[in-house]
Parts: C-alpha cells; structure tokens; sequence
C-alpha cells in the first residue's frame, strides 16, 4: 500500500482510538469494530483508485480513436507507431496473444486490420504497433500516411491465445517478416517475468537480411537469457559469411531448432500464408498434431 494510504490510515485509527478510549467507560469491542471499519474502509479505497489508475481502454465492440504520438522507422518498409491512451496511468487492456482491429473508410468501403501490439499490457498510457506497409496495403497505408497527432480507430479485443505462464514447457515459434509481432510480445511477457520459465525456440524468416525485425531486440534477449531463449534467422537473399540458414524454412531447419514435439509442447506460427501452409504440413510430419483451420486455445499447433 503506498505511503500516503498508510499514514491516512494510522492518523484515522489514532484520532478513532482517542476518541473511543477518552469516552466513558470505553468498550475494547467497539474500539476493535471501529479500527477494523476504518482499516477496510482504506483498503477499498486503495484497491479502488489502483483499478483507476490502471483502467483497461480498448472496447471490443466499438472503435475509438487514438492519436499517434511517435513513429519509428525500423527497415525500409516498416515502422513501429506508439499511440497514446486517454491517461498516462491507462493500460490498452490487450490479453498477451491477442490482436487489436484497425479501421478505416477507404475509397468509400470499411477495411478492418488486424494488427498484434509488440507492447505488453503493463506498459501504461501508450501502446506499440509494428506495421509494414504494403504497395497494395489499405490499412498499412492509411497508418503509414498518418502524422504524429493525427488519430487511428481502433477496438479489440481479439483473438483465440491467451498466454498465461508456464501455460506449456516449450514454445517452438517460426515466424516470417511481420509474424514477429505476436511471438515478441509473447517472448517479452514470458522473459520479463522470473517466475516464468518456459523455453522458447524461435525461427525467423525473412527475405533480406535488412528485412529482420526487432533484431537487435531479439539478439539481446538470446544473450541475456541463453538457457531459456535461443533464436535462428533463415534468409532468402543472404550476405557473404551468413551464419543462418539460407532459403525457405525447411523440416529439417524446424527438427533442428525448435523442441520435438510433446504434450508439453506448443508450436506457434505466424506468416504469409504460403510460408504458414508449408509449415503446417512440415510439423505433421515433425509429429505434431494437424493445425485446425481456425486456432483455438490449447492446440498444439496454433497459427495467428
């Protein structure tokens, strides 16, 4: 409890005790029942402006709009844009594994993104999209468009994966080009948490190797924490001296580098589609249990 609730307390048991103890002939119950109703009274009030400071935005039903207060170039086509919330003490209220909705009228119709936040619910009074933007994009170009002030609408949330720790043993993640999205806010949830210990292998695919996402991010959470998170880059179009792979990810790029399967196992997938169909079809063979076509909670395989 912070400091300022603590001392109200102790001044108003003090003022409550004097007060009951210089009456006459003071009864120890009701001196008892008057420190315990002041104390819970405090305690309610405390518990109730800590839900206010930290009051969840998003509306699952309703778009709001939320302005961009930053954007940060990362690679020659994407760029990370911060947005702010209502308060500086408000949290966006996003499930780790879930995604949120960008929508916007464009050429007259409704186009409606979905997009995962690589901030994690405990950053306060902004939020972090990664976003690529595309030639042929509708929303990646109306986001890429948008100057700092301007507004985006936004609702969520969505989505089938929730993570919660030691949820599984291993995660085995392969993830191409913005797929980063999901699995960096799941490896920030699970690395910045010491009670959580689950093991992370990720593959990460791209074409270029100027096309890598969060690498320097990625890079200092493998060197921080080697026995619980280790990562491989798979390149279309490598440079000379290429320490990853070089082409498509492979069966045996995934035998290699991600845990076997097992009960205690989870794959996660996130991509384009022609690299996430061959994926599925690699981990059947790899032993693990045939994706679904729509992901739930509590597959073995769950495609974002």
């Amino acid at each position: 409890m912070s400091e300022p609730v603590t001392e109200a307390v102790t001044e108003a048991v003090a003022e409550a005790v004097t007060e009951t103890v210089t009456a006459s002939e003071p009864n120890p119950l009701i001196i008892f029942a008057t420190i315990a109703s002041i104390i819970s009274s405090f305690i309610a009030l405390y518990f109730f402006k800590q839900s206010q400071k930290t009051k969840p935005v998003l509306k699952p039903d309703e778009f709001q709009n939320f302005p961009l207060i930053e954007k940060t170039k990362v690679s020659h086509n994407s760029a990370i844009y911060r947005f702010g919330l209502p308060k500086l003490t408000d949290r966006l209220g996003l499930p780790i594994g879930q995604h949120i909705s960008i929508g916007a009228i464009i050429n007259g119709k409704e186009v409606v993104r979905s997009y995962t936040p690589i901030s994690t619910d405990d950053q306060l009074g902004h939020f972090d999209l990664l976003i690529k933007t595309y030639e042929n994009g509708n929303i990646s170009r109306h986001v890429g468009d948008k100057n700092v002030g301007e507004h985006v609408q936004i609702r969520g949330p969505k989505g089938f994966f929730t993570y919660t720790p030691n949820m599984v043993k291993s995660f085995g993640m392969i993830a191409g080009g913005t797929g980063i999205a999901p699995m960096y806010q799941i490896i920030t949830a699970i690395l910045k948490n010491p009670e959580d210990k689950t093991k992370i292998n990720l593959v990460y695919a791209n074409v270029t190797e100027s096309d890598i996402l969060l690498r320097e991010e990625l890079d200092n959470f493998a060197t921080r924490h080697p026995d619980q998170f280790k990562i491989h880059y798979v390149l279309n179009e490598a440079p000379a001296n290429w320490e990853g792979s070089i082409g498509f990810v492979t069966p045996e790029i995934i035998d290699t580098h991600l845990p076997k399967a097992s009960a205690e196992t989870n794959l996660l997938l996130c991509g384009p589609p022609p690299m996430i169909s061959a994926m599925k079809k690699a981990a059947v063979g790899l032993g693990y249990e045939k994706a679904k076509p729509v992901s739930k909670l509590g597959d073995q395989v769950f495609v974002f």
